[in-house]
This record gives structure tokens, C-alpha cells and sequence, in this order.
């Protein structure tokens, strides 16, 4: 204990108020990672931000704060990755950035191996937090190929389709598989494969998080990450913010998830995949591409294990006997994404709020 342990324990506090949390923990590791992140300074003033995007001018009177002196407070801080920062002309407003997805993400281009260390210790309880909650940060689609041609598919379940709408895309590294390789672990799968949209693009093109691109090389990436297996994880909304591109040997969220006994009650996803035994070779392709463990061997016939299929199709684009199908979930199983990121949040602390009581 020292004298800015208060200001740690109250901005552990702050964040954990925000709709996706920052759960406590017996062995601190949060409070270390906090340290390791914010000033104290930056601690204390972190606290005064909510999710409402605001001026500096704005958070300094209503905090009794200098108007100058706090605007470049935060400039700096937006500049480290420690809270949001989206510009309106020439006026640039600040909002509080969640742990993940947020200010996690947004030390890409900084890791060091205490701060690595520090998050694989604590993003178990991130996740069991999560599990727990209806509407996960992430959502699972399919990857394009393997969606069934005769099925009309809603615009937020089809990668290529969120692409096209897109007017500002970056794509940034996968956080997971750097933090991985720099650990001496992971995998060789591509690394440049995020793509966020919109203001966060915006925010990590000026942060050089990322670099922008258009719409044929994200069409590119999609292409690329299907071809290395790796699972598309689209934000949980129907205005969609980011595609993550994962794999279950780094994603924190799939290596989680890889460990329930069901990890099909958890993903948010609406398809499943059948395997056709009459028509399978039994060549074990798609046990090798299935990231939840969720397909085994039958006799001389591979088989789909329901309650671990997220939906996410790659055992079906690489099964050359055409035996595997995703179907869409019976419509009492389906869900249906929150319009925005603002409505998730009103939906994630209402559902936390029952919760608590």
C-alpha cells in the first residue's frame, strides 16, 4: 500500500461501473494493471469520464478543473490509449474507454511482458464476468463461403456485406496473437487482420494503431483469414465497429470459451453445422479447422458435437466431399444484435443492474 493505492482502487471501481465491467480479483491483479497504465494523475482524472462523449471544457467546469490544463490532460491520455477520443471539426470530445474492448486494444503498438503477464492472469475473470451476460461484447458469423446460398442473411451476419458499407476502415494487428508471440508462444496465423470502422478507425488511424485501408483490401483480409481458420468475431451489434479475425490458441475470448463443457450456450451466434455421414470421407480436415473441439471421429465418419459449435462455417469451406451444412437456429434460439454500441451499453448495465439486486 502506498498513497495513490486510493486512486487505483477508485478507478478499478469507476471501470468496473462501466457496462462491461472490470471484476475485482483476490490477488489484485487489476489494481497492478491500472499501475502499470494510468499516472495517478491520469487515475484521477480517468474517474470524471463517462460514456457520454464530451469537451474538455465541459468535464473542467463541471470538475471545478482549469479548462486548458485539463484539455491537455486528456489529449495526452486519448494520445496513450487510456480513454476514447473522437473529433467533431475542430472540437475534440473524450468518453471512458472500457478495460476490453478498449484500452487493452489500444496498447497494441506498446507491450511490454509484465503487462502481458498481468492481463493473461486476469482475463479469466473478465471472462467469467462475461459468460454471465446476454449480450457479450463479440458475436460469432460465418465465414462467408460458407454461408448457404439459398438463405436470406441478415446484413450483421455477413462479413463481406459489413464491409461494404463501410466508409472508414483501418486494419490494426490482433492484440491477442502479438501479446502471444512476444510471450514466445501462439501460432503462425496472420497478424494484421483487425478491422475496425467508423470513429474507432478514425481514433486508431490518429493514434497509429492502425493504417487505413479500403474496401477491396479488407475484402483481402476476410479472404486471408478464412484460408488460415480463423474464427470472424464481429462487435455484438447490427452497426457494426470491428471484425476480429481469431484463433483458438491466442484469442482470449475462444480460449475461454474452449474450456466450458458448452461453449454454444455462451457465443453469441446464430448457425450450427451438420456433417453429413453418407457423404463424409472421414479425412479429419475439419477437426483440424474447428476452433472449439467440437467435431470427433465416428467410426470412419467425422461428427458435430452441438452443444460446442459456435457457428463460425470453417469445417465447411475446406470439405472437399461437401458434407458439412451450416444451418440457421430455430428462431427461439436465434438473437437479434443491439442496434448500436450505445444500446448495448443501456442493455448491459440493466442486465448487470438485475444481476446485483
Amino acid at each position: 500500500m502506498d498513497e495513490h493505492t486510493e486512486v487505483y482502487e477508485k478507478l478499478a471501481d469507476h471501470l468496473d461501473r462501466l457496462p462491461e465491467g472490470f471484476p475485482r480479483t483476490e490477488t489484485g491483479t487489476e489494481i497492478r494493471i491500472l499501475r502499470r497504465l494510468f499516472d495517478p494523475e491520469e487515475a484521477a482524472l480517468a474517474q470524471l469520464l463517462s460514456l457520454t462523449l464530451e469537451p474538455a471544457a465541459a468535464i473542467a467546469a463541471r470538475n471545478g478543473l482549469d479548462q486548458e490544463d485539463t484539455g491537455r490532460k486528456l489529449e495526452d491520455m486519448s494520445r496513450k490509449g487510456l480513454i476514447f477520443r473522437m473529433r467533431r471539426g475542430q472540437e475534440a470530445r473524450y468518453m471512458a474507454a472500457p478495460f476490453v474492448v478498449g484500452i487493452w486494444e489500444f496498447h497494441v503498438n506498446d507491450l511490454d511482458p509484465g503487462l502481458i503477464k498481468d492481463v493473461d492472469e486476469y482475463a479469466p475473470h473478465l471472462f467469467n464476468q462475461s459468460t454471465q451476460l446476454k449480450n457479450p461484447q463479440l458475436r460469432t458469423i460465418p465465414v462467408s463461403r460458407a454461408l448457404p446460398a439459398e438463405q436470406a442473411i441478415m446484413p450483421y451476419e455477413e462479413a463481406r456485406g459489413i464491409v461494404a458499407v463501410q466508409d472508414k476502415i483501418v486494419v490494426a494487428p490482433c492484440i491477442c496473437r502479438k501479446e502471444h508471440k512476444m510471450m514466445g508462444a501462439g501460432c503462425d496465423k496472420p497478424v494484421e487482420t483487425c478491422l475496425i470502422f467508423g470513429p474507432g478507425a478514425r481514433y486508431y488511424e490518429e493514434n497509429g494503431l492502425g493504417r487505413p485501408i479500403g474496401q477491396p483490401e479488407a475484402l483481402e483480409i476476410l479472404e486471408q483469414a478464412e484460408k488460415a481458420g480463423l474464427v470472424l468475431q464481429p462487435s455484438n451489434t447490427r452497426k457494426v465497429n470491428n471484425i476480429c479475425t481469431c484463433c483458438g490458441c491466442c484469442c482470449q475470448i475462444l480460449i475461454n470459451l474452449k474450456k466450458l463443457p458448452e461453449p454454444a450456450n455462451h457465443a453469441a451466434s446464430n448457425y450450427f453445422a451438420t456433417i453429413d455421414p453418407e457423404l463424409c470421407a472421414g479425412c479429419g480436415t475439419c477437426m483440424d479447422r474447428c476452433q472449439m473441439d467440437a467435431i470427433e471421429m465416428n467410426g470412419e465418419s467425422a461428427s458435430i458435437l452441438p452443444k460446442r459449435c459456435i457457428g463460425c462455417g470453417l469445417c465447411v469451406t475446406t470439405c472437399a466431399q461437401e458434407a458439412i451444412r451450416l444451418h440457421e437456429k430455430p428462431d427461439a434460439e436465434k438473437s437479434t444484435p443491439p442496434r448500436d454500441r450505445m444500446e448495448r451499453f443501456r442493455l448491459l448495465t440493466e442486465e448487470r443492474m438485475i444481476k446485483a439486486e
